[in-house]
Parts: C-alpha cells; structure tokens; sequence
C-alpha cells in the first residue's frame, strides 16, 4: 500500500522560526507557572491516602476463589471516602498471589466514627464481592503521611539537582540552566494539572513527575548535543539561527517519540482502569510540556546567557548572548 508506513508522510525537514516566539512563549510560560503555584497552595493538591493518612484492611476469601478488584473498588468508592486503593497480594499462609486476597486502603473523615466508617467499608465490600474474611484496620496517621510527602518532594528536588550536575558536566554550565530551567517549568506545570483535575496526589503521582524529568531531560539532552555539534560546525552563523536549526534537525525524533508515548499512555489512561488513569494523564501532559520546554526554555535561556563559539578550536572564539533574541 502507498504512503504505508505513515511515517514516510511526515517531512524530513523542517525550517521552523522556534527563537521568533521566544518572547511570547516566555510570558505564556512564565503565567502559567505562576498559576500552578498558586493553586498548589490555593485550593491546594488533593492529597491521596499516602499523603493524608487514612486506613487499610486486608480482605481474603478461600484459597481457590478470586476477588474482584474492581468491584470492591467502585462500591469502596461509593462510600465517598475520598481516594481508595485496592491491591491484590500473596495469601500469607501459601505466599501465593491466586488472586483471593486483596489490600483496601481508604480514607477516614477526620470527623468521623472510625468504627462506623469500617463497618460502612465492609457492608459495601460484603455487598460487592460476597463473604470474606478481614484481618483488621491498619490506620496511617497524619505524621507519618507527612514525613512521606516530604520524602517525595525531597526525592524530585534531589532527581533535579542531579539532572543538572549531569548536563553541567557533559556541557557547559548556561546549558545546565537551561536544562534546569526547564526541568522545574515541566514540574511546575504537571503540578498545576494534577491542581486543576483534582488527581490525587499519591505516590504513583510522584513515579509519573520522576518520569517526566528523566523524559524531558532525554529530549533536552538531544536538543543540546545537536547544538553543540552545530556551533562546532557553523561557527559564523548567528546564534539564534544555529538554535533554530539544531531544533529543526531533532524535531522529527522528538514528535515521534513523544507521539509513541502519549499514544500507548492515553490507551492506558482509557484501559487501565481509575487506578491508573491520574498517572497516564500526567505522564502524557509531562511528555507534552516536556516538548515544549527543550524547544522554548532551555534554548532560549542559552540564547540569552550567550555561548563561546569554538571554544577548543578557534582561539578568538566570540560570544554571541542577549543581542540575538528576536
């Protein structure tokens, strides 16, 4: 069939003016930063379980039955208990996940009977799945939720400074900042989603931020080995110009990557389930800023800083920085 792949459709190359726009992507980026901050403080995340405390109870039946994790889950969460999560384990006498025995977590109104609660969760469980058998409530109080948040935020501030000691050493220090800069614009932004869709912040929201920084680092660090390579090779070419150049020759690689990703995540959002559904929204969204930012956050910033043109061959090597924005 003609035009299969539907790959050979998309162009070659691209001639793209990306440092044309970098003054209005820099006011729309530097807004809406300013609004996820806001709102992470106002109306505030939505704190799941792992984050807010709450309790959990382990449910069994015989050896040979199953349990129906989405079952339990739907009429747990009819209950209005905020974020719940349901979990199937290994029995402890076989240590042998045969889909009998599950983990419910849920949350308990700080102005609620804990015992009214538990026995509103085992009715509606009892009502879902038929008889089984509990072995108590396990409740995670606020303190502990609170060291763990702050372990989380600790471990994304940690992954950031790393990220950026990396590009520090693999290029030069304007294209750490840059890389950083954009970095922490991905995070903020992803914060500010998880803000306005009211996603609970959990720790599988945490893995999906991990995996937004390790992903947009990847897209930057391609965007900056090319620029490398290219103010290696066109020495006399004005900064801006080898900027817009390096990002045309990687744009392919990156739209395809990205468009992989976001497709198998977005059947993933639809098919896998409210368990999954907050991570895959944003994953896909980081990916999609992530794009975003290597093109114009960290470019522009190395734009502006300015960069030493043949720095190991060229002795007179000039520096070209704020006088190249558009």
């Amino acid at each position: 069939m003609r035009g299969w792949p539907l790959i050979k459709l998309l162009p070659t190359t691209t001639n793209f003016k990306f440092v044309k726009y970098a003054r209005l992507a820099a006011v729309f980026s530097v807004v809406l930063c300013a609004a996820s901050i806001i709102g992470c403080f106002y109306p505030g995340l939505n704190m799941g379980i792992d984050f807010r405390g709450g309790a959990s109870m382990e449910v069994a039946k015989p050896a040979g039955q199953t349990i129906s994790l989405e079952d339990m889950r739907g009429a747990v969460s009819e209950l209005g208990l905020g974020d719940v999560q349901v979990q199937g384990i290994a029995r402890r006498d076989t240590s042998i996940a045969d889909g009998s025995t599950a983990v419910v977590r849920f949350q308990i109104p700080e102005d609620a009977n804990q015992s009214e609660v538990v026995r509103r969760v085992e009715a509606a469980i009892a009502g879902a799945v038929g008889d089984v058998t509990y072995s108590g409530v396990e409740v995670v109080g606020s303190k502990v939720s609170g060291e763990l948040f702050r372990s989380g935020i600790m471990a994304l501030g940690l992954a950031t400074l790393l990220m950026f000691a990396y590009i520090w050493f693999r290029f030069e220090p304007q294209f750490g900042f840059g890389a950083i800069a954009g970095l922490v614009h991905d995070v903020i932004l992803t914060f500010g989603l998880i803000v306005i869709m009211r996603l609970e912040f959990s720790l599988n929201m945490v893995a999906a931020i991990l995996t937004v920084i390790g992903y947009s680092m990847n897209d930057t660090v391609v965007v900056f080995d090319r620029l490398r390579e290219n103010l290696r090779k066109y020495k006399q070419m004005p900064l801006r110009e080898v900027i817009d150049l390096s990002i045309n020759e990687t744009l392919s690689r990156t739209v395809i990557t990205g468009m992989t990703a976001v497709m198998v995540l977005a059947a993933l959002a639809f098919l896998g389930g409210e368990a999954l559904f907050g991570f895959s929204i944003a994953l896909m969204f980081g990916i999609i800023v992530g794009t975003y930012s290597s093109i114009y956050v960290g470019a522009p910033i190395i734009l502006l800083w300015g960069v030493k043109r043949g720095e190991r061959d060229d002795p007179k090597a000039v520096k070209l920085g704020m006088a190249s924005l558009p």
